[in-house]
């Protein structure tokens, strides 16, 4: 029996042998991808302003659409930061009207259709998807809802409960704090991107402030609308005429101006004594996806931190063993700087290490180009990513009502491909040597002062600021309310 099991291991260690010298796989031709060109939506152009863009398609029997209004959070008044959020809660489940929040949700669910509407950055809206045949049904409660909301105040005090909830219990979650604080570090705590609602201001929110955000923004020229699916274009396009088209104009939500300085240069720490880990986060600004530098940059930040294989993550993970998570990405938004962010999970005991690896790893981005086989994978992985985030009508249609709206030219998906294959070494180590300055970066920790065995002035950066995250109001809200007199 012996004999008989090592010869098969022999024999098992043979075959192993042989495959790994042959390596089989590697002699598979991997064609070249073929030209994206995304069927492009059908676009409308309504005399009001309205525009509209339709997107055909027959493999299901469903009707998906929204309705895009500019004007978001960043817009609303800093003393009432909040109000978009809970405007787009209290929209919807307020209902109309002739139909409350409540009886739609039953005679949709019957449907198994929706309606919702949301609150973002930079606009809101509504969305609806539906069967083909409960279409018009559903359409007209969208119309509906936009044009002749009834806001109530107990869908409005259930909103601000609910937003007062997330407030009381945002420095529960460290990698939350960490997120958030980044965000003010690179763009200022009073900025539209960073500022964060408190429960005075919430409270403050009141039913006229939402009727009349509704009213400022809801016009002809701040709307955009998608609709994709199972229908006729021409079919769709006269009942959206006839929805849509006597909409009177009016003043359209401006483009926002504002400055984009970015963070401090310093190491800043928040202690949060119940955790036994830090997490660290360098960050700086990033650029915008119509900086010509975009896909050179792309690349370089896959090479950098874009998965297991990166950079960073086969140095401060994999080599060095300092942190259980690390990633990073240089940020880019469609109309204003993203951030730059890299981010890693440590224990206490390594906080000071893992920084000092992560700021080695920045900086060698300008002193070390990337090698042929770094930017091949590179341009492999970004370009199948990108293919699968657009294979499908949908995705289509909403990336072509994203680029109308930030005023990007519409062809802008299919130049993608041909740009990032355009990179060359030369470029990536360019665009480092251009954006990447670790002089400039802030250095954020939220970890357990007690447990950190290497104090963060080690790391010979300057004195530490501890920024305060204690939240404005607590003490009011958390207090017992008297029994109402008899």
């Amino acid at each position: 029996m012996r004999k008989i099991m090592a010869l098969i291991a022999i024999m098992f260690c043979a075959s192993l042998l042989t495959a790994q010298a042959d390596k089989p796989w590697e002699k598979i031709p991997i064609p070249q991808l073929p030209a994206f060109h995304p069927e492009q939506p059908k676009r409308i152009d309504l005399k009001n302003g309205v525009v509209i863009f339709l997107q055909e398609d027959h493999e299901l029997p469903f009707i998906d659409g929204f309705i895009n209004v500019r004007g978001g959070s960043r817009d609303e008044p800093a003393a009432k930061a909040g109000l978009v959020s809970i405007y787009g809660e209290a929209w919807r489940t307020s209902g109309t009207a002739t139909t409350s929040g409540d009886k739609l949700d039953d005679i949709l669910e019957a449907r198994a259709a929706n309606v919702e509407s949301f609150g973002d950055v930079d606009s809101t809206g509504i969305s609806w998807s539906s069967l083909k045949g409960d279409f018009d049904m559903v359409f007209a409660s969208a119309v509906d809802l936009l044009e002749h909301p009834d806001f109530k105040a107990d869908k409005l005090r259930l909103a601000q409960r609910q937003m007062l909830t997330g407030i009381v219990r945002r420095n529960d979650d460290a990698s939350g704090i960490a997120g958030r604080e980044a965000r003010k570090l690179v763009y200022g705590a009073d900025s539209p991107y960073a500022r964060e609602p408190e429960i005075a201001m919430v409270q403050s929110i009141t039913l006229d402030d939402l009727k009349a955000w509704h009213d400022k923004t809801l016009v002809p020229g701040n709307i955009l609308i998608g609709v994709e699916g199972d229908f006729d274009s021409a079919t769709m396009e006269a009942k959206l005429r006839a929805a849509f088209g006597s909409m009177k104009p009016g003043p359209v939500t401006p483009p926002l101006t504002t400055t984009f300085p970015g963070p401090k240069p310093g190491v800043y720490f928040i202690d949060k004594n119940d955790v036994d880990q830090s997490n660290i986060s360098i960050v700086g600004l990033g650029t915008t996806r119509k900086n010509p530098d975009y896909y050179a940059l792309t690349v370089m930040n896959e090479i950098f931190s874009g998965g297991f294989g990166s950079r960073l993550v086969q140095d401060v993970r994999t080599k060095q063993g300092l942190a259980y998570s690390v990633g990073g990405s240089y940020g880019a938004s469609y109309d204003h700087p993203g951030t730059f962010r890299v981010a890693a999970g440590t224990k206490s005991t390594n906080t000071v290490k893992t920084i000092d690896a992560m700021l080695k790893d920045i900086n060698l981005l300008k002193t070390d180009p990337p090698t042929a086989d770094e930017l091949r994978k590179a341009k492999d992985d970004l370009l199948n990513s990108f293919i699968f985030a657009y294979d499908s009508p949908n995705k289509i249609l909403r990336e072509q009502v994203n680029l109308e709206f930030y005023g990007y030219p519409s062809d802008f998906l299919a130049k993608y491909q041909s740009a990032i294959e355009k990179v060359t070494a030369a470029d990536v180590s360019r665009v480092a040597n251009k954006y990447i300055d670790t002089s400039k970066l802030a250095i954020l920790v939220v970890g357990n002062k007690s447990e950190l065995e290497t104090p963060l002035t080690d790391l010979k950066l300057g004195a530490v600021t501890n920024i305060d995250i204690s939240i404005p109001g607590m003490e009011a809200l958390q207090r017992p309310r008297r029994p109402a007199a008899k």
